[in-house]
């Protein structure tokens, strides 16, 4: 396994949220690591206590706040990532405990793990890494109804399409439109075929601009073949 290859796989398994926040298993995240590169290491950076050269703390004071430092690599690659102490409600903890650092380290561990690709879509805020389930996680379209026209004009029975995307669906809509907009024989009936499509052709606006355009301008056409002639 190589990094574009970690970048693909789908950990949402192993994740969890709290407080609206997703976070991956570190264990797990690292299995995968040590799976792909057994050699694979990370370093927890220590820094000098404030009071005390002598002493060193795995973490950064930084007057309010603190910071983690975990340096992580993979594929004999470094790469040094900081996170902050934080509480349960996501807030700087001015003066943690070893749980505190200890949790900040792991999970600044596993945000490591990502910057080498593994679970990197989760902060990107995506719900899928790229190229996974492609095709199941296609948006699909609801079927998108017609109404259509006879061929003298008058209201038929609604035309169900079935499509697999909002665009095939906006697509077809509009040449549905068109279709049967060539069957109406006076300006009345053209009216009203435009107004019992009224919500259709409002949603077509705002998602297909250049397709109602298209409608739009096919409708004006028809009108002026409908006027009197002088």
């Amino acid at each position: 396994m190589i990094t574009s290859e970690l970048l693909k796989v789908n950990v949402n398994e192993f994740t969890e949220k709290k407080n609206g926040l997703t976070y991956l298993s570190w264990a797990w995240a690292w299995t995968k690591v040590l799976e792909a590169d057994p050699s694979a290491n990370y370093e927890v950076k220590f820094f000098p206590h404030i009071d005390n050269a002598n002493i060193t703390l795995p973490y950064m004071d930084m007057g309010g706040s603190c910071f983690v430092w975990v340096t992580v690599t993979i594929f004999g690659k470094p790469l040094t990532v900081q996170l902050p102490v934080l509480d349960y409600r996501n807030k700087c903890i001015p003066v943690p405990n070893a749980f505190d650092v200890n949790t900040a380290i792991m999970r600044c561990l596993t945000k490591g793990v990502a910057m080498h690709g593994l679970g990197l879509y989760i902060y990107a805020g995506e719900d899928l890494p790229p190229d996974v389930d492609s095709v199941k996680t296609e948006k699909t379209a609801e079927p998108v109804k017609v109404i259509a026209v006879d061929d003298k004009g008058k209201m038929q029975a609604e035309v169900e399409v079935q499509t697999e995307s909002e665009r095939a669906s906006d697509e077809l809509f509009c040449q549905a439109m068109i279709q049967y907009s060539g069957l109406v024989q006076d300006l009345k009936d053209l009216n009203s075929y435009w107004k019992a499509n009224q919500p259709q052709l409002d949603k077509l606006k705002v998602t297909s601009p250049d397709l109602y355009t298209k409608v739009r301008d096919t409708f004006s056409n028809l009108k002026t073949t409908f006027k009197p002639k002088d």
